[in-house]
């Protein structure tokens, strides 16, 4: 097998590593056209490219299935635009808020929530002026504890940049936490190096990092080192998951994932269901399949190596907990009620089931 030594950035480059066939070359240039395409060499390396459902494929390699949309789907489905109130800030929650300063990715998830913000062609970077405003707002607004920084991936910046950010961030008084959410250290882990670690760190504030990563064959070697360098850092990291189909979402799969979480001092933080975001059917599992998949995962490990299963829901409303009292099923749905009491319904939107 031919090693990958750099980024793959189009179809043809797909076509050329042998990751697809040139014969899904003219359907899958379609996909390009409208989602960025990106695999790390990490990424595109440890693809199993005889299996034609590798889990890490079906995260990362485009599928003409992305131009097939469910009604239910939009471009902005936990309505990011609806509480920005500042150029790069989503104000969802009265005490933290999410901080993009960067557009791009390494890599360009299948299934990303915000997809049709990312990206080449998609995403724009923040002006010097923009990123004013935005610190701006934040240092007028003194209910804000905790600053997320987002994107795009923030940690595919440099050192300077996300040094800058730190130190423009550390001189508002009331900002007490910085969690930066990133694939980097599983998908380009070459990129943790200690300069990057020094920038994160932060003498006034306390730091997280959030990683993102949805299957155990994403923690490699390499991998494993990175996130060693941060934790040995002193920098306390979370785990995010999203629940999907063909990827994880089955019980052998994500107890592996979360206790190789827990072995590299990483907690378990939310199994995310699956954002209604275009082109992304194939991808989400129902509301009852992820909870019969929680009660497993529950009577397999312990409380630390426990994800909290929850549902952003659409519209601007905010994450719910779909294992708890949030939660009635009803003839057409389900029913959640979020964090101010309100009732909010929602159905499942997934692809039917395959037909032997």
């Amino acid at each position: 097998m031919t090693i990958i030594e750099r980024r793959l950035s189009s179809v043809s480059d797909l076509v050329a590593a042998a990751l697809v066939s040139d014969s899904d070359r003219d359907a899958l240039e379609r996909v390009a056209e409208r989602y960025a395409i990106a695999l790390t060499p990490a990424i595109a390396n440890a693809i199993d490219r005889g299996a034609s459902s590798d889990p890490l494929a079906l995260q990362f390699i485009p599928s003409e299935r992305e131009l097939q949309p469910h009604p239910r789907e939009n471009d902005d489905p936990i309505g990011d635009r609806l509480k920005s109130p500042a150029p790069g800030i989503v104000h969802r929650y009265a005490d933290r808020v999410l901080f993009k300063i960067a557009s791009v990715c390494p890599v360009y998830c299948r299934f990303c929530f915000r997809r049709e913000m990312v990206g080449p062609a998609n995403g724009e970077a923040l002006s010097a002026e923009e990123f004013a405003q935005a610190i701006a707002y934040i240092r007028q607004t003194p209910s804000i504890w905790e600053v997320i920084l987002t994107g795009g991936d923030p940690l595919i910046l440099s050192p300077r940049r996300i040094r800058e950010t730190v130190e423009a961030l550390s001189t508002i008084s009331h900002v007490k936490v910085l969690r930066w959410h990133t694939r980097v250290p599983v998908v380009d882990p070459e990129r943790i190096s200690a300069d990057l670690i020094d920038a994160l760190n932060s003498s006034h504030q306390t730091v997280f990092v959030g990683l993102h990563t949805n299957h155990p064959r994403e923690l490699t070697l390499a991998a494993r080192s990175a996130i060693s360098r941060l934790a040995d850092a002193g920098l306390p990291l979370l785990s995010q998951t999203v629940l999907l189909k063909g990827v994880n979402d089955d019980a052998d799969t994500l107890e592996a994932l979360m206790r190789q979480l827990v072995e590299l001092r990483v907690k378990p933080y939310y199994l995310h269901h699956g954002d209604l975001a275009p082109g992304t059917t194939h991808f989400r599992t129902t509301i009852e399949d992820g909870r019969q998949l929680m009660a497993e995962l529950r009577r397999r490990v312990s409380g630390i190596a426990l994800p909290t299963y929850v549902l952003d829901l659409p519209g601007a409303h905010g994450k719910v907990p779909v294992e708890s009292g949030s939660l009635s099923d009803t003839t057409e749905g389900y029913l959640f009620r979020d964090r101010h009491g309100r009732s909010h319904h929602y159905e499942d939107a997934c692809a039917a089931p395959d037909v032997p």
